[in-house]
């Protein structure tokens, strides 16, 4: 028969396995919470090829694993709000984070600029069709793509240009020799890689996404409407505000930067400026006029 001081000792083992064990449960939960294994992230196409990278080197460092969905900024806004679940929102131009803003999408406080952009020409390597200006896509013999303006920022800033910059006759021609609509930024610069386009109106960064096959043709300072930059906040959808912010933070971090100073991504609006050769209003928003939607 158990003496008095063996079921003391018994009960105070219990009690110990039972502290124990909810100390192991409550860091499992912890854990959870704090380290996922997976963030599910919204890019736009317009930062695709450094971003990819700096995942990579995420991924890398932290052992969290970053789920990117990469598109026309527009459309990867629609499919989080329809899926409703997502860590960040990383469009690729202030237009798309101010109707993200606007409909609640995201933590506005969270927002943070990464890197700035400046829309230019570009063309197959060596310039075949010797395109100096933005007028010349109004020529017979150009084969010209943009982006599709309903849900791509760089189809947008495109169409800014043309409604500002064209006649009414300057800009029936260029309508007619637009091939198509490319769906994000990244398949607009493909479309000069693969030679289906002669021309496109695009980043002046995609020279540097392919620089054997792609070619920037700079835009006069008076075509350029404004600086554009590629934000980054904090989805509402997160369940884990903390380990989303950590991604954030990465990215606007020194090591983030670095990697989209390699792609020559503009750091600063002042070096923006500078390469246009004038100031320029930043970010903002465009609304598209109706006769450039749906095609």
């Amino acid at each position: 028969m158990p003496t008095t001081s063996t079921r003391s000792f018994a009960l105070r083992i219990g009690a110990l396995l039972a502290i124990l064990g909810g100390a192991y449960g409550l860091w499992l939960t912890t854990s959870s919470v704090h380290s996922p294994k997976t963030l599910l992230v919204y890019v736009g196409a317009a930062s695709k090829p450094p971003t990819e990278e700096v995942i990579r080197l995420y991924e890398k460092k932290t052992g969290v694993k970053v789920e990117a969905i990469f598109g026309g900024s527009g459309y990867i806004l629609s499919q989080m709000k329809l899926a409703k679940r997502g860590d960040v929102y990383f469009p690729g131009s202030s237009d798309y984070m101010e109707k993200a803003k606007r409909e609640g999408d995201i933590v506005p406080e969270t927002e943070r600029i990464v890197v700035y952009l400046v829309p230019a020409i570009n063309v197959r390597k060596g310039n075949p069709k010797r395109i100096r200006n933005l007028r010349d896509l109004t020529r017979e013999d150009l084969k010209v793509a943009i982006a599709n303006p309903e849900g791509v920022c760089v189809g947008a800033y495109a169409v800014e240009m043309i409604e500002r910059r064209f006649t009414p006759d300057q800009r029936a021609k260029f309508q007619k020799n637009v091939i198509n609509y490319t769906e994000s930024c990244e398949k607009t610069a493909t479309a000069i890689s693969l030679k289906m386009a002669d021309a496109v109106i695009g980043w002046r960064v995609f020279e540097h996404w392919d620089p054997a096959r792609i070619e920037t043709i700079p835009l006069s300072k008076e075509d350029i409407p404004r600086i554009g930059y590629i934000p980054v906040a904090i989805a509402k959808y997160t369940q884990d505000r903390t380990a989303a912010q950590a991604f954030v933070s990465f990215l606007v971090g020194p090591e983030g930067r670095a990697i989209y100073a390699k792609y020559r991504y503009f750091a600063t609006a002042e070096a923006a400026a500078a390469w246009i050769g004038e100031k320029k209003p930043v970010g903002g928003e465009y609304s598209v006029p109706a006769h450039w939607l749906k095609r």
